[in-house]
């Protein structure tokens, strides 16, 4: 072990009785997933079939909090804050970050679409618009890749939010699926003292956080702070909350917001179209939850999806790239192709410019001709990155740390997000070709973008066959219109590996259902892919990152787990392989599993060198 990792394990050791998480439910492995590597390699279909039956917890807790009662006390909150001119934040990190973001993209949407027809009421549909905010851990630019460390400071959940004006006429949401997250809670910490009406949204017990957690029990039985406790159990794939955690999250905050614009538009527009009243979302949502997890269940679903698995994974496997296309739920790609970085070490989306970066497994494009507003497409308003100065920083952290937090800072600024090219001027960067994949991701409502020769979906869908690349769909609407895509995909391309995913028609303003569907079924698209690629043992993600110190703490106990080790001899040998792959990992190039290389070299005492080499042969 060299001085350098020594010092770092030590420095994480004296601390870790405060990020030593493995008691809380969402890092427990989940008995429905338990043997899913094994069942994955021999049947992709019944694979799928786990993981959604795992999604089943998600309807449980969705029918316990629709029957509280409590969406409607919440909901009166917001909308008491909204026409008292305030505001209503959602903040978080990593996949709760998104999550965030995703929320505000949705309710922005909302207004900008009652613009465009022209809605005339007082306050206007753009001053409701700027009404909702994000606070996510680094800002936009953690969009595309987690910010190292970000999430471990309390201080800097204080001030992205501080910045942002926060004050006593507003409602936070502060959304953690551990309910330990140090950004977070400083969030709602921030939003108390302002004044302002705080929840805190979490997925695990009250006791056990108490028990172990200072921080979590502080806000907890924090009586100013009302708690929102949505635990739904494991998570499908072990400690990754991106799955079933952010999932309920979404469930719950799209509920409280279509019922917060269902009370707003009988007030703004009295003579406008309304199906129900507010009081029935969470139980109409409730009941299209339960048709739409049917659907995700169905057989003939779960066969279209795994012959999507087939074609991502052949593509992986051949050293070839995929590409997603998609508009309205350019958001809800972005998030599950982005969260899947550091959950199974794949390469990050790769900037225009650095040559020296692995190429990104996958990567988006939406129907935007210049990157900026392209970013603008998808998350519905201009990026907002943190831009903090030294002076700044030197507030936030001891004096030991400014020089490595200015040198992030420089990396995660608005020109260094502009270099992902994530619009139309980014293609000629990033071509199709022989032995890649190119999918769209299509909702009804953009139908006529893949039918049509020159609908977005359509042409660059033609453009990358034409290049030799395969092709595949995932198409999301009511069975009804499913006729008129199947003769379509029939005649253009046979073998086009297509998904039709049913939803329920709802009526609902934000349609929170499909958005909660597709979610979904991405997380299972994605995590059985990966599994078939060998990155998760079980339900372990073995390929974890460990790039904050919750996922410190997490891969020290898969290495104390499997290699049979002590806590304090699996961290430092983890800080010793983080060493050796580092600086591959910040140059964004393509680097072995830690935990598995630190397994590795335990098992057989080898180097790293020799360990790397034996551990790349066996996968």
């Amino acid at each position: 072990m060299s001085e350098t990792s020594d010092r770092r394990s030590d420095e994480f050791l004296k601390i870790s009785g405060q990020f030593q998480l493995g008691v809380l439910t969402t890092e427990a492995s989940h008995p429905v997933t338990a043997n899913l590597s094994e069942v994955a390699r021999r049947d992709v279909s019944a694979a799928l079939g786990l993981l959604f039956e795992a999604d089943g917890d998600v309807v449980r807790k969705y029918r316990e909090f629709a029957g509280s009662g409590r969406a409607t006390n919440i909901k009166d909150a917001v909308l008491r804050a909204l026409k008292n001119g305030g505001k209503v934040f959602f903040t978080g990190c990593g996949s709760t970050g998104r999550l965030s973001i995703q929320l505000v993209s949705i309710w922005r949407d909302f207004w900008q679409q009652q613009r465009a027809r022209g809605l005339k009421c007082s306050p206007s549909p753009e001053e409701f618009e700027h009404r909702a905010l994000s606070v996510m851990a680094g800002g936009d630019f953690a969009l595309i890749k987690s910010v190292e460390g970000f999430e471990d400071f309390t201080e800097f959940g204080r001030k992205q939010i501080a910045d942002l004006g926060v004050g006593a006429s507003d409602v936070v949401f502060a959304i953690t699926e551990g309910g330990e997250t140090s950004f977070v809670i400083g969030t709602a910490w921030q939003g108390l003292e302002a004044g302002a009406k705080v929840y805190f949204v979490y997925n695990n017990p009250d006791d056990i956080l108490c028990q172990h957690v200072q921080r979590s029990r502080e806000i907890i039985q924090e009586p100013r702070i009302e708690k929102l406790n949505l635990t739904t159990g494991p998570m499908s794939i072990t400690g990754s909350t991106r799955m079933q955690a952010t999932t309920i999250q979404l469930c719950v905050m799209l509920t409280v917001l279509e019922m917060v614009l269902r009370d707003l538009m009988k007030d703004l527009e009295p003579t406008g179209p309304c199906a129900f009243d507010s009081v029935s979302v969470p139980s109409e949502f409730l009941k299209h939850l339960e048709t739409m997890h049917a659907n995700l269940m169905s057989p003939d679903l779960r066969s279209q999806l795994a012959n999507v698995v087939a074609l991502e994974e052949s593509v992986y496997r051949s050293g070839h790239k995929n590409t997603y296309f998609a508009d309205r739920f350019g958001i809800d790609v972005l998030t599950d192709t982005t969260e899947r970085s550091p959950t199974y070490c794949t390469p990050p989306f790769r900037k225009f410019d650095d040559t020296t970066a692995t190429e990104s497994w996958a990567f988006l494009f939406v129907p935007s001709q210049h990157t900026p507003t392209a970013w603008e497409r998808i998350i519905k308003r201009p990026p907002k990155c943190v831009e903090w100065t030294e002076q700044e920083v030197r507030a936030l952290v001891p004096e030991d740390k400014v020089a490595r937090t200015c040198e992030i800072l420089r990396k995660i600024g608005t020109a260094e997000l502009m270099r992902f090219k994530v619009g139309l001027d980014g293609l000629k960067h990033r071509p199709p070709g022989k032995g890649d994949s190119a999918e769209g991701i299509v909702s009804e409502t953009e139908k006529a973008s893949l039918l049509s020769p020159d609908g977005f979906h359509r042409r660059q869908l033609e453009a990358a066959q034409q290049a030799g690349a395969q092709i595949g769909i995932i198409y999301v609407g009511r069975e009804e219109s499913f006729k008129e895509i199947s003769d379509f995909l029939a005649e253009w391309n046979p073998q086009c590996a297509a998904v039709l995913a049913p939803v329920p028609d709802t009526g609902f303003l934000l349609d929170g259902v499909t958005r909660v569907g597709l979610k979904m079924l991405l997380n299972a698209l994605s995590t059985c892919t990966k599994v078939r690629l060998g990155r998760v043992m079980g339900n372990y993600m073995i390929w974890v990152v460990a790039s904050n110190l919750k996922l410190i703490d997490r891969a020290t106990r898969y290495i104390q787990k499997l290699a049979g080790l002590d806590y304090q001899a699996a961290n430092r040998l983890l800080f010793e392989v983080v060493e050796y792959v580092e600086p591959r990992m910040k140059a964004d190039q393509a680097y072995p599993p830690v935990v598995g290389l630190a397994v590795m070299r335990a098992r057989h005492q080898l180097g790293n060198a020799e360990a790397e080499k034996r551990l790349m042969a066996e996968l």
